[in-house]
Formats: C-alpha cells, structure tokens, sequence
C-alpha cells in the first residue's frame, strides 16, 4: 500500500526540538569547567578536614576562594539537571511522567542552587 500524505505530514511533531546542539554544548562547557573545579573543590575540602568553623569562613570568604566556590556549585548543578534531563527523556515513556519529572528536576536543582549561593554569600559577607 502506497502513501499518499506528504512526509512532513507522517514527520510532524516527531522531528527535533531544535535544541539538541544547545543541550550539548551546555553539557560539555558545564563538563569542562569542572574538570578544573572538582580537583580544587577535592584539595580544598581536605585541606579544611579537622579545620575549626572560624578558619573554615574566613577561608571561603576570601573572594577567589568564594568565586571558585560559587563556580564550582553552579557548575555541577547544571551539569546534573542537565544529565538527568537526558535520563528522563530516554528511560521515561509516559508523557506525563515525563513532564512531571523534568518540572521537579528544574524545580530542585534550582532550589539547591538559590540555597548553595546564599549560603556562600552568608559566609562570603559575615566572615
């Protein structure tokens, strides 16, 4: 049996989002930037084990070591609600599912996130 619909016909709605590109490189510039983070991020937390509170905030409220801080939580935020966005999106069949999981995965990660910079700020500027 021959078709007779147009193939952008058969295609519509089925096609790309348009933002696959975009995704990508989010991914690998947020991929990038902590490949210098992590290992600061490593070498500072041990280098504050057995460190009091008062020498713990007066080392983050130095401003290189709060703008690594800042760079390196938001960095990783966006990097894990984007790899999770993939996840859903390839694993969860169920429209709705899928909808409802992708909101609460914006919705948390950028909770955290508010709550990662404010905590910084409060060390950064009471210290």
């Amino acid at each position: 049996m021959s078709r007779l619909r147009n193939p952008i016909a058969v295609a519509r709605g089925l096609g790309a989002a348009k933002d696959g590109v975009g995704h990508w490189w989010s991914q690998r510039l947020s991929a990038g930037a902590l490949v210098f983070l992590v290992p600061w991020f490593v070498v500072t937390a041990i280098s504050l084990v057995g460190s009091d509170h008062a020498n713990t905030s007066a080392f983050i409220a130095q401003p290189l070591n709060a703008t690594l801080m800042l760079a390196f939580v938001l960095a990783m935020f966006w990097h894990a609600r984007l790899g999770l966005q993939v996840v859903i999106e390839d694993y969860i069949h169920l429209p709705w599912l899928e909808l409802t999981l992708q909101l609460l995965v914006k919705a948390v990660f950028a909770l955290a996130a508010i709550a990662s910079v404010v905590a910084i700020g409060r060390i950064a500027f009471t210290a």
